[in-house]
């Protein structure tokens, strides 16, 4: 995590290789889908995105969930995400 407004978490491969084999309908955006997303206590919704390096989804991070929840790089979080669509 670094220490700016936004921070991207890397989804694990694993999770990011069964995200991509669940049938959807192609969505403008390259590639991103929506999800809610949990750290902590809070929840929200935002989205996720492939990241053409290492193959895997990242979930952007704003700097206000991070506070909320006392965390602080190079933390190690346990992030869930549900997909919304």
């Amino acid at each position: 995590m670094g220490e700016g407004s936004w921070v991207f978490v890397t989804v694990p491969r694993d999770a990011s290789d069964i995200i991509r084999e669940i049938p959807r309908e192609p969505r403008p955006g390259f590639g991103s889908l929506r999800v809610e997303a949990t750290i902590g206590s809070t929840v929200w919704r935002t989205s996720i995105f492939p990241e053409s390096k290492t193959g895997c989804y990242v979930l952007p991070v704003k700097k206000a969930v991070r506070a909320e929840n006392g965390v602080q790089p190079p933390d190690t979080v346990e992030v869930t995400i549900e997909l919304i669509d």
